[in-house]
């Protein structure tokens, strides 16, 4: 059948497409659900969530070139993570410090690194993903102009993706990264999670402006705000971010508001900062049941479908954390390894 190319991007999606995405969304809420409650059980000594944030991660994994395209994640990105290939159990391994693919257990969790998914290592410092993606992008430019590779190739990286939350946006590294893209008319997309606190400050104490994407006119690119709880809403603010990149018209500043449900981490009491009533309200938002319910009305999912899902991502859960249980601890000399690649005389 043919495709209608004048409906939005999302309305294009395959029915088992937006099931799949459906699928990614509540894994990785059981995923997070699971890892709290390990943790209040003294099993793992740190957790930070990604509750609230999984509609925009799975509509943004959807909309590049997964495992092709350069992704720079931030420590927030379970549902994206998932998204692009990462199996449960890795994160399961990262949680318990056991080798997990990322570092062999050297890091701490969240800090994702896939080289076969073309994710880079993260750092335990904020913001410094947006240079690198910068320069990612920079690369993938030159190498099309140079004539290196094909810009047509669905086998080569087309763009770079990056994420962090809007308190990192007053880093320096987020302006310079920016602005780079923007002289250059890099094929990046920074994608900005606005879950409203920067740890325990309100974004009208980190930023004079309405908006993240408010500030994309002084780096000469568009700036788009979009409802973070609304997957198909952000997979067409994404999709029409990737089609710029892919055509060589330059980054995209993509703003998706939604709200931090849980705290900032475990190591956070979010009572001292905000109201359980304004938790509440924003649970009455949240994206899984929205878009839970949006499938079914379109015929799409029926419940016992939805049913099926939850059931097979709690057993899903319950294998990767057998396997990181089952898992034995890295030898401590290992800690002294892989650092830095062999030279040419080893």
């Amino acid at each position: 059948m043919a495709v209608n190319s004048t409906l939005r991007p999302a309305m294009r999606l395959a029915e088992s497409t937006l099931r799949e995405m459906y699928w990614f969304m509540l894994l990785s809420r059981r995923l997070d659900e699971r890892a709290w409650a390990i943790h209040r059980q003294g099993r793992i000594a740190f957790h930070i969530s990604a509750i609230g944030q999984e509609a925009t991660q799975v509509a943004a994994a959807f909309a590049i070139n997964r495992g092709v395209d350069y992704v720079a994640p931030y420590y927030r990105d379970l549902a994206l993570m998932l998204a692009l290939g990462m199996p449960p159990e890795d994160f399961m391994l990262s949680l318990f410090g056991k080798h997990d693919i990322s570092s062999g257990g050297r890091q701490m969790p969240f800090h994702w690194s896939y080289k076969n998914l073309n994710v880079i290592s993260g750092s335990a410092v904020v913001t410094t993903q947006v240079p690198q993606a910068a320069g990612l992008a920079f690369a993938i430019q030159y190498r099309q102009r140079c004539g290196m590779v094909d810009p047509a190739d669905a086998t080569q990286p087309r763009l770079a993706l990056t994420c962090l939350g809007e308190g990192s946006t007053s880093q320096g590294e987020w302006h310079e990264g920016m602005n780079w893209a923007g002289v250059h008319k890099l094929p990046m997309i920074c994608l900005v999670q606005n879950n409203m606190y920067a740890i325990s400050e309100k974004t009208d104490q980190q930023m004079a402006v309405a908006n993240v994407a408010d500030r994309a006119s002084a780096y000469g690119v568009p700036g788009v705000v979009v409802d973070g709880n609304d997957v198909l809403a952000v997979y067409d603010a994404m999709a029409a971010a990737v089609e710029r990149a892919y055509n060589g018209d330059g980054a995209t500043l993509l703003e998706a508001k939604m709200y931090r449900i849980t705290p900032h981490s475990s190591d956070d009491d979010d009572r001292t900062y905000r109201s359980r009533e304004e938790v509440e309200q924003w649970k009455a938002r949240d994206a899984i049941p929205r878009f839970k319910q949006y499938l079914i009305g379109e015929g799409i999912l029926s419940q016992a479908d939805a049913d099926a899902y939850d059931a097979r991502a709690r057993a899903e859960v319950d294998r990767a954390q057998q396997v990181a249980d089952s898992a034995p601890m890295p030898a401590p000399e290992e800690a002294l390894g892989d650092l830095y690649a062999p030279s040419d005389a080893d």
